[in-house]
C-alpha cells in the first residue's frame, strides 16, 4: 500500500469534503485529496512540472471529438482502465478474461445475419470466424449478441478515417441456440496509438512503445449473463509483449490457422467465449 505524506494543508483540504451530501464522493474525493498531494510532495513537484501536467491534460481535452477519445486513450496507456476492469470483472472459473474497451468502439452497428461479411466488403487477407457462447458449466448461450470491431488492413479504425464508412469493420451477430455464432472478417493488422496527439507524445518522452498487437475487439451481451468486452490477439505478433495499453492476456492469444480458401489466403479463427451467469 502507498505511504501517503501527512499535511496540515491537506488535512484541511480533506475536512472541506466532511458534508459532501453523497458519501461515495466524498470518499472518493478525500482519497484522490491525499493520494494526489502525496504524489506531488514524494517526487517534489516543481511549478514547472505542475503547468506542463496542466498543459498535457488542457491538449488531451482539446484532442477529443465525437469520434475521438483522448482521455480514454491516456487512461489506457496509464493501465487506469485496465485496473479497473481487473478490480470490477473478477474472473469466475472458466470465464473469458475481460480486457479494455478502448476509444474506437462505435455502438449500434447494424446486426447482420450468421456468416456474413462484416461492414465495408474490407480489403485483406479473408478470415472465418467461428465459435460457441456457452457459461461456466458448459451450457450453450443462445441469442447472445456478439458487437465486433477492428481497425482496417492500414491500422486504421473506421472512426479515425474519413474515407472509411462508419460502421466499417463492425457488425453484430447473433448466436445460434446451440451457441455457435459465425461471421466473416479479415485477418487484423498491429498498429501504433495515434502518434499525432498529446499521448502519443507522452509515450515518446517516456521512451514507450506506440503499437498495439493485431487483435479483434468484441462485446458479448446475453440475458442472464454479465456482459463481456475482450480482445482476441494474433499469436506469433511481434509486439504481443509490448502492448501500449496493457491488454494482452495469455488466454486471448488465439491462433489464426490457414484454411486454403481464396487461393491459399484464407484464414480461420476458432475460438469459444465463456460467460459469468449474473
Amino acid at each position: 500500500m502507498t505511504t501517503l505524506i501527512p499535511s496540515k494543508l491537506t488535512d484541511e483540504v480533506v475536512a472541506s469534503y466532511d458534508h459532501c451530501p453523497d458519501p461515495r464522493v466524498g470518499a472518493i474525493m478525500t482519497s484522490l485529496v491525499k493520494h494526489l498531494h502525496s504524489f506531488a510532495r514524494e517526487v517534489r513537484l516543481t511549478e514547472a512540472e505542475w503547468l506542463a501536467g496542466v498543459e498535457l491534460l488542457t491538449q488531451v481535452g482539446q484532442f477529443c471529438t465525437p469520434v475521438r477519445q483522448e482521455f480514454i486513450a491516456l487512461s489506457d496507456v496509464l493501465g487506469l482502465e485496465m485496473t479497473i476492469i481487473e478490480l470490477n470483472h473478477g474472473i469466475e472459473d472458466g470465464a473469458t478474461a475481460a480486457t479494455l474497451l478502448g476509444p474506437f468502439y462505435v455502438p449500434n452497428a447494424p446486426e447482420l445475419p450468421k456468416g456474413a461479411l462484416v461492414c465495408g466488403n474490407p480489403p485483406g487477407e479473408p478470415l472465418d470466424v467461428r465459435g460457441e457462447i456457452r457459461d461456466v458449466k458448459g451450457n450453450a448461450i443462445g441469442d447472445a449478441l456478439i458487437d465486433v470491431w477492428q481497425a482496417g488492413d492500414d491500422g486504421l479504425y473506421s472512426s479515425q478515417d474519413p474515407n472509411k464508412g462508419k460502421f466499417d469493420l463492425r457488425g453484430r451477430f447473433r448466436s445460434d441456440p446451440d451457441g455457435t455464432y459465425y461471421f466473416k472478417s479479415v485477418v487484423p493488422k498491429g498498429y501504433q496509438i495515434p502518434s499525432d496527439g498529446p499521448v502519443s507524445a507522452l509515450m515518446r518522452l517516456t521512451g514507450r512503445s506506440l503499437f498495439r498487437p493485431a487483435h479483434l475487439h468484441f462485446l458479448i451481451s446475453a440475458r442472464g449473463c454479465k456482459s463481456l468486452v475482450t480482445h482476441l490477439f494474433v499469436k506469433g505478433d511481434p509486439h504481443l509483449a509490448e502492448d501500449a495499453v496493457f491488454g494482452v492476456r495469455d488466454s486471448l492469444i488465439a491462433e489464426f490457422k490457414p484454411n486454403g480458401g481464396d487461393n491459399g489466403k484464407g484464414y480461420t479463427l476458432n475460438y469459444d467465449f465463456v460467460l459469468s451467469r449474473s
